[in-house]
């Protein structure tokens, strides 16, 4: 999104725009911001299947690429609260929480990056979801699908989704969105 504004702005087409010369350059400086940026995945139970945590931890090392990065596993639902950092911009995954393209979550993701410290804390519960007290205090709601997903599948298509909305901001080719 930023890179198309960029190519945009300098009346460049995206593909010539986004090669190895030119803008490019200014949009590396422009969206080097986004590494104080620091995105916490706080969920409840462990990632057991062999081939899923394998995923989990891609995305993860992914994302890290961008931003501070950390996954925190607790032991159930209790200890998510315990588990979030202070002054946190809190989004909690529920089913019933607001629906987005993947366009519009990057461009979240940009705008969370620009606010304070920029720290966003995404809680995912277990089956039973996130204790009502915590999702009451969280900034946002979010939901992955309307469908119901198991809470470790939910984990991994989140992480996919925060490493697609950076590589959507930077113009990157694994987002096919632009």
């Amino acid at each position: 999104m930023r890179a198309e504004l960029l190519c945009q702005s300098a009346n460049l087409k995206p593909k010539s725009c986004l090669g190895t010369s030119g803008p490019i350059k200014s949009l590396r400086n422009e969206v080097r911001h986004y590494k104080a940026m620091k995105i916490t995945v706080v969920a409840a139970g462990k990632i057991k299947e062999r081939s899923l945590r394998e995923v989990a931890d891609d995305y993860g090392k992914r994302i890290g690429r961008y931003v501070s990065f950390r996954e925190v596993e607790t032991k159930d639902e209790r200890g998510l609260a315990a588990a979030i950092p202070s002054q946190t911009h809190l989004v909690a995954l529920e089913v019933w929480g607001k629906q987005l393209t993947s366009q519009d979550f990057a461009t979240k993701l940009d705008r969370w990056s620009q606010r304070g410290r920029g720290d966003v804390a995404f809680v995912i519960g277990a089956a039973d979801g996130i204790p009502p007290e915590l999702s009451e205090g969280a900034s946002e709601h979010l939901s992955l699908s309307k469908m119901t997903l198991p809470h470790r599948l939910a984990r991994v298509i989140l992480l996919e989704q925060i490493y697609r909305g950076f590589s959507i901001l930077r113009g990157e080719p694994y987002a096919r969105e632009g």
